[in-house]
C-alpha cells in the first residue's frame, strides 16, 4: 500500500501524540490534548519542535547515513578476502569516538554503547549483501566497480563525528521517558524519509535502541 504525502503526514503526527502521551506522564498529556487541532500536522510538531524530538531524529537519520555506507564496504570487500568482522579496525572506531565524546563533552560511555550498536547494525547490512551476491554472482560489484574502501571510511568518519556531536546536544532527550517512544517514531519517519528497504530498515532497528539511556 502506497502511503500519500498527506496520510503520512497525519500517521507521523498521531505517532508522536501517542509517543509523548505514553513517555510524559499527565502534564505532558494534558499538553498535548491542549494543544490545538486544525487538520494539519502543524500543532503537534510544535509541540515537539524544541522538545527531546527534535534531538532524537537526527540521531536516527545519522544512523540511516552511517547504514547507506555499509552498501560501499560490503562492495569494497568482496571478493577480496577481507572479512566483515574487523575486531582491530572496530576497536579503533570505538577508542577515535570516544576521544571525541570527551573533547566535545559527551559520555564517553554512552557513545561507546551507541557505537557499538552502530557497527554491528552496518554488519548487517554486509552480511545480507554478499549473501546475496554469493546466490546471484551476476549482481555482485566488479573488481572495477569495486569502490576504494579508504575513501569509503572518510566519509563514516564525517558521519560519526556528527553523531558524536549529536550525541553530546541530546542527553536529557536520551534520557526523558518518552524517549523510547520518540526515538521509535524518529526511525519510522526516517525510513519513509529515505525510502529505507527491508534490509536497511531492520538494521536501523538494529541501531537504534541503545540510544535511549538504560
Amino acid at each position: 500500500m502506497r502511503i500519500t504525502p498527506s496520510a503520512g503526514r497525519l500517521l507521523t503526527t498521531g505517532a508522536v501524540t501517542v509517543a509523548l502521551l505514553a513517555g510524559s506522564g499527565a502534564a505532558g498529556a494534558v499538553a498535548v490534548a491542549a494543544a490545538p487541532v486544525r487538520g494539519s500536522s502543524a500543532s503537534a510538531a510544535s509541540v515537539v519542535a524544541s522538545g527531546p524530538y527534535a534531538r532524537l531524529h537526527p540521531l536516527a537519520d545519522l544512523a540511516a547515513q552511517r547504514l547507506a555506507t555499509a552498501d560501499l564496504v560490503a562492495a569494497a570487500k568482496y571478493g577480496t578476502g577481507s572479512p566483515i568482522d574487523d575486531p582491530a579496525r572496530e576497536q579503533q572506531v570505538l577508542e577515535d569516538v570516544a576521544e571525541q565524546a570527551r573533547e566535545s563533552g559527551a559520555d564517553p560511555e554512552a557513545t561507546v554503547r551507541i557505537f557499538r550498536d552502530q557497527i554491528e547494525a552496518n554488519k548487517i547490512v554486509q552480511r545480507e549483501l554478499h549473501r546475496r551476491w554469493d546466490a546471484d554472482p551476476a549482481q555482485a560489484p566488479t573488481p572495477r566497480e569495486r569502490p576504494d574502501l579508504a575513501e569509503v571510511r572518510k566519509e563514516i568518519n564525517r558521519v560519526n563525528g556528527e553523531l558524536v556531536r549529536g550525541i553530546a546536544d541530546s542527553p536529557s532527550a536520551r534520557s526523558a521517558p518518552s524517549c523510547r517512544g520518540l526515538l521509535a517514531v524518529a526511525g519510522l519517519r526516517v525510513r519513509h524519509e529515505r525510502q529505507l528497504d527491508v534490509v536497511h530498515s531492520v538494521a536501523l532497528g538494529r541501531a537504534l535502541p541503545s540510544v535511549c539511556a538504560a
